[in-house]
């Protein structure tokens, strides 16, 4: 299969007018019209419409009433085919602070739906429960504890080894062990639901920020803090929620301009309830009240969100002003780079056939997952 005439944008190359070709699941040539060459293959003229990579979101609990901690093997499949109309091709499945049996149970599904490498899902993003309680947000506070590294060992090899990423308070007592056993098994450690002070970020040497802003030590002139952290080291890379209700419009922009493009990650934190009506839901246990574009708790604390990524995508741009090719670079290369995914993030030879086409309003028309078209927006109407 072939697409032609595509305004093509990758992380770091750029086609006015040009051309993807893909061979089963892997694009094997792209470049510019005048030098493509026709065959034999089935051609999509997609006039000059804009084409991506596939998104990746590496912060996702669940949405269309699907979440990770249902452990339920089916749920995740359904999730997985539901986010390819956001241009959704990779996750990251989050868990959620709850008991060890539950959260084992979430890992297992997780690594059942992995393994058999036909869908998006292709990692594990294990959020709590080794976090701070004073900053536990939506996380259930009854089921926090320190940083256990022989749990985390633990859980690692009921995954599979498919953690890739672990939210955690570094001031916690036990945090070095478990920083140790996170490196020794390919996990990223990510400074999270956490007081944790700058000295302290640093001494653990965190390389990831959970969802910037939120649930952290904030920044003071005399203690710049976890905020602060993050902004400041430049290998750090974070995460943030361009939803306009995690944070301020102008705050995302502050961090764009700090960090710039190449050091943050778009995540939607979505929960259960994206993609469906606003009411009563839940998150890890707990009755979450959806209204207006906001997920809280009963007691009002922000409880994920219901953001998709591709008005992720169309936010980020219009918080910050950045380029189209600057937000590709914040919703998949950057992740990509990040976590090893090393077919993916990019449309080039050799990469996943993984792929977006978006119409002028910036919507999401076709996604091709794995070189076939897995959603297309024609159909649904």
């Amino acid at each position: 299969m072939v697409i032609i005439n595509a305004h093509i944008v990758s992380g770091d190359e750029t086609w006015e007018r040009g051309y993807i070709e893909f061979d089963g699941t892997t694009i094997v040539s792209v470049g510019a019209m005048e030098d493509y060459q026709a065959g034999t293959n089935k051609e999509i003229d997609v006039h000059g419409a804009l084409v991506t990579p596939g998104m990746i979101d590496v912060h996702i609990h669940g949405g269309y009433d699907v979440d990770t901690m249902d452990a339920d093997v089916d749920r995740l499949r359904h999730l997985s085919r539901s986010m390819l109309a956001e241009g959704v091709t990779s996750y990251f499945a989050t868990t959620i602070t709850q008991s060890p049996t539950a959260i084992t149970k979430a890992l297992q599904a997780a690594r059942t739906v992995i393994e058999a490498g036909d869908a998006a899902l292709v990692g594990i993003h294990l959020e709590g429960p080794f976090v701070n309680v004073d900053n536990a947000g939506a996380q259930p506070a009854e089921y926090i504890i320190d940083p256990d590294a022989s749990q985390f060992r633990t859980w690692q090899q009921e995954a599979g080894g498919h953690i890739r990423l672990v939210t955690y308070a570094p001031e916690r007592p036990g945090a070095r062990e478990l920083e140790q056993v996170m490196g020794e098994t390919g996990a990223i450690g990510s400074t999270g639901h956490t007081n944790a002070t700058f000295a302290e970020n640093k001494e653990a040497n965190v390389k990831h920020g959970t969802h910037l802003y939120n649930q952290m030590r904030g920044i003071h002139h005399r203690e710049p803090g976890t905020v602060g952290y993050c902004l400041l080291e430049r290998d750090v890379m974070v995460e943030i929620i361009p939803d306009g209700i995690h944070s301020r419009r102008e705050m995302i922009d502050f961090a764009y301009r700090m960090k710039g493009a190449d050091g943050l990650v778009v995540i939607t934190d979505a929960m259960r309830a994206k993609g469906l009506p606003d009411g009563r839901y839940e998150l890890g246990g707990q009755p979450v009240i959806v209204e207006g574009g906001a997920a809280r708790l009963e007691a009002g604390n922000l409880a994920g969100s219901v953001l998709t990524m591709d008005a992720a995508f169309r936010n980020v741009i219009a918080f910050t002003g950045c380029t189209v090719q600057e937000a590709v670079k914040m919703t998949s290369a950057n992740q990509a780079r990040e976590f090893g995914l090393t077919n993916k993030g990019a449309i080039a030879p050799g990469f996943d056939a993984d792929l977006v086409i978006w119409d002028d309003a910036m919507t999401v028309v076709t996604t091709i997952h794995q070189g076939q078209v897995s959603y297309s927006k024609e159909d649904m109407q």
